[in-house]
């Protein structure tokens, strides 16, 4: 596809959000010359900050409220709201009018002529991509992040130079609409798979077949970086043609790897073994971010990155925002942000990554995960719990009932807004604790999405006194 074939298209946007990507979707198209129609359910004022930063753009037609049939079914495109279904009848109106329907992931794929290095997993594919970035940098290969945490998708298009690289976090959505036009990127990373968006998807095997679009398409002179400690994920390597490296907190010897061997992590190229650094010099704090760091190792050696570049990259690097944030230290207490811990899996290793006593702030919305795990391992090592109000606390609460007598109403601590469960938390701790924010749960009904609860979190924490 060439970018002239947009102009004077009649191109429908669907879903401004929150989040910036149908802010970049709407700038990218109505400065390519396309005829842009933005329509949302929500109403005005509610996107009232995504406005704003559209604001410059003039002749953009706007629909609140509503989708309108006649938006889907009359126009020339129809580019789909990543978190909308393929099933969502509106979609299905445009489809059945012979309308093509994109997505911010297809066009960019389609429009973008550098490498690009794709990253997902069910958690930990914001951390990955973001140490990918910055090895990359480091090695003078002028990266860009596209669709990494909020970073928008179809906009970024207009800062590539000749010598780009591009690194784009891709959710199991954006990658089925890689696997509808037959797309994946030339290196492809697959950090992990758990289960998650049970309440999207109808089956686990639905979520893994959008994720194996990350490689299903690959050439046999590309790479998949994957983890051979996943057990999905291992089931899944027959299936992949293109060249592999794979990553494992256990030595290999048979394939390309990078891999942890006495306290070091090493990488294998078949032939050679070559130490890369020690864990023990790392600085970012959690044992799950080990596979993150092995994966970024294993791409941009993919992409040709000598390891001695990765090493200094990694040792400087210490973290991204959400993600075991550390926020302040305040009467000896320390206050860690992990709002991006959405599953049980990624609660439970947050709060194992601490040997400190915690008080934990979890709980929130119904994702349709089973919660049993994760608060048998909250009640275990918490030194105390703080619910967000939601169906994922209530059953986290019925199940710690359960299994324990002693906890009852007169010891459960519900807070209805971050500011009450900041505070009392603080109220629970007390010097040399950690209090931690890991919901392991989603974060609709109280906040607009995770990273708003983070930030609120982190404001809530900065207020204290």
């Amino acid at each position: 596809m060439k970018l002239e074939e947009l102009k004077e298209k009649k191109i429908t946007v669907m879903g401004l959000g929150l989040h910036g990507g149908g802010i970049g979707t709407a700038r990218f198209l109505s400065e390519a010359g396309a005829k842009v129609t933005v329509t949302d359910i929500k109403p005005k004022e509610e996107l009232a900050p995504s406005l704003e930063k559209l604001k410059d753009i003039k002749g953009i037609n706007y629909v609140f409220n509503q989708h309108r049939p006649e938006d889907f079914v009359k126009a020339d495109m129809v580019i789909k709201n990543p978190a909308a279904s393929w099933g969502n009848k509106y979609i299905k109106m445009a489809e059945e009018a012979n309308v093509p329907v994109e997505m911010d992931s297809t066009l960019f794929f389609k429009l973008c002529k550098n490498p690009i290095i794709g990253v997902t997993g069910t958690k930990g594919k914001t951390t990955a991509s973001s140490l990918i970035f910055e090895i990359l940098k480091e090695a003078g290969k002028n990266p860009i992040k596209v669709g990494v945490s909020q970073t928008s998708v179809l906009d970024k298009l207009n800062e590539l130079e000749k010598d780009s690289t591009i690194v784009f976090e891709l959710s199991s959505w954006r990658l089925s609409g890689l696997g509808r036009y037959r797309l994946s990127p030339q290196i492809a990373v697959l950090v992990n798979i758990y289960p998650d968006h049970l309440n999207y998807y109808k089956s686990m095997e639905e979520y893994i077949r959008d994720k194996k679009f990350i490689f299903s398409n690959q050439k046999r002179d590309d790479f998949c970086v994957i983890n051979a400690d996943d057990e999905i994920i291992s089931r899944l390597i027959p299936e992949i043609k293109s060249q592999r490296i794979l990553f494992s907190k256990e030595k290999v010897e048979k394939s390309r790897a990078v891999y942890i061997s006495s306290g070091a992590i090493y990488a294998n190229d078949g032939i050679d073994e070559k130490k890369v650094l020690d864990v023990s010099d790392i600085k970012l704090r959690g044992a799950h971010n080990l596979g993150n760091i092995m994966a970024a190792i294993g791409a941009t050696w993919a992409y040709g990155v000598d390891l001695a570049v990765a090493k200094k990259a990694v040792l400087e690097f210490k973290g991204v925002p959400h993600r075991l944030e550390f926020i302040r230290e305040l009467d000896g207490v320390k206050f860690y942000n992990d709002t991006a811990a959405t599953t049980p899996e990624s609660a439970m290793s947050g709060l194992g990554s601490f040997s400190e006593p915690v008080v934990l702030i979890c709980g929130g919305a119904e994702k349709n995960l089973s919660m049993e795990e994760f608060s048998k391992e909250a009640h275990k090592k918490a030194k105390e719990i703080v619910f967000l109000e939601g169906q994922a606390t209530e059953k986290m609460v019925k199940f710690i009932k359960e299994t324990d007598d002693q906890f009852n109403d007169s010891n459960l601590i519900i807070a209805k807004t971050m500011e009450e469960a900041v505070e009392l938390a603080k109220q629970k701790s007390e010097s040399g604790d950690v209090i931690l924010l890991s919901p392991g749960a989603s974060s609709f009904g109280m906040f607009l999405n995770e990273f708003d609860r983070g930030d609120k979190f982190r404001e809530a924490v900065k207020r204290l006194k």
